[in-house]
C-alpha cells in the first residue's frame, strides 16, 4: 500500500455518499460516538486510539488523526451538549473484496443532538430482559467498533417486542458479553468485575476510562452468576455509568448499587 488519500467530509442533510464506497458494500470501517460537553469532545484521547487501533487491525493505512481532531472541533463550534459521530471507511476501490492499492479513505463527522433520556436513566435505573439473539465469535474482530451492526440491529428489532430498556447480550457459549449498546460491569463481594470480550463485543472507551480509575476484573460471567452479582452497571461514552434495577425477575436495589460503586471510587482514590 504504497500512498492514500484521507478526506474529511462535515455531513449535512445533503451529504451524498459513493455507491460504490466499500464501508456502504462490505461494512468496509469503523466509528466512534463520542459525548460533547462544553464544546469539547469527552475522552478524547481515548477516542483516538481507538480510530488508531482500528485503521491498523483493519489494515488501513495510517490516519491523519490531527486532521480529523481539527475537524472534529470545527464540527462542533461552540456547541455545548451533544453527540460527536466519526465514520471511517476504505472509501471506494479494489475488485471485489479485495483491498485498492491505493485507498480513498473516507472519514465522515456528524454532530447530533444529545439522549434525553439517558439522565432519566442515570437517576432510576434501567430494566434489562435477556436476548436470545448471541453474538458470533470473531477474535480478530473482538473490541472493534467496525461498521458491521447487523447483530446489534437484529438485536434492537427484537427488543421491541420485550417489555424492557435494553438487554443482556450472550454469546453463543451464553456467556455475558455486553448490553445492545453498552459494556457491563459488576460488583460482588466488593470486587468489580466486567465480561471478558476475547472473541466478540465491543471495547468501550468509557469502559476503558473507568479501568483507569476502578481495579475491573475481566472474566466469563454467566447469567446465573450476573443475576446473583450484588450491583450491575450498563456504562458508554454517551449515556455514562447506568445503574441496572433488574434483569428478568431479578430486582436490584440501585440505591446500594450507587453507594456500592461510590465506595469502590473511593477506595481508589484513597
Amino acid at each position: 500500500m504504497s500512498k492514500f488519500k484521507q478526506t474529511i467530509i462535515i455531513t449535512n442533510d445533503h451529504t451524498m455518499v459513493s455507491f460504490q464506497d466499500r464501508g456502504l458494500n462490505y461494512g468496509d470501517g469503523f466509528f466512534t460516538t463520542a459525548r460533547i460537553n462544553d464544546a469539547s469532545i469527552e475522552h478524547w484521547p481515548l477516542h483516538k486510539a481507538r480510530l488508531i487501533e482500528c485503521a491498523a487491525r483493519l489494515a488501513f493505512p495510517t490516519l491523519d488523526v490531527m486532521a480529523i481532531e481539527n475537524a472534529s472541533l470545527q464540527a462542533i463550534g461552540d456547541i455545548q451538549s451533544g453527540i460527536l459521530k466519526i465514520v471511517i471507511t476504505r472509501g471506494s476501490g479494489g475488485r471485489g473484496y479485495g483491498l485498492p492499492e491505493a485507498p480513498s479513505i473516507q472519514v465522515l463527522i456528524t454532530v447530533l443532538p444529545a439522549v434525553a433520556h439517558y439522565k432519566t436513566w442515570q437517576e432510576q435505573g434501567v430494566s434489562l430482559a435477556i436476548s436470545s439473539i448471541k453474538l458470533a465469535h470473531q477474535p480478530v474482530l473482538a473490541g472493534l467498533k467496525t461498521l458491521n451492526r447487523l447483530e446489534q440491529v437484529l438485536i434492537k428489532n427484537q427488543m421491541n417486542t420485550l417489555n424492557c430498556d435494553d438487554v443482556v447480550v450472550l454469546d453463543i457459549n451464553d456467556n455475558v458479553i455486553e448490553s445492545s449498546a453498552a459494556n457491563l460491569f459488576a460488583i460482588k463481594n466488593e470486587q468489580i468485575f466486567s465480561p471478558q470480550l476475547n472473541n466478540c463485543g465491543i471495547t468501550g472507551v468509557y469502559l476503558k476510562s473507568l479501568c483507569a480509575k476502578l481495579a475491573i476484573e475481566f472474566k466469563q460471567i454467566s447469567v446465573e452468576e450476573l443475576l446473583a452479582m450484588d450491583a450491575v452497571f450498563m456504562c458508554n461514552s454517551l449515556m455514562g455509568v447506568v445503574p441496572v434495577a433488574a434483569i428478568t425477575d431479578t430486582q436490584f436495589d440501585i440505591t446500594r448499587s450507587k453507594a456500592l460503586l461510590a465506595t469502590q471510587f473511593a477506595k481508589e482514590n484513597v
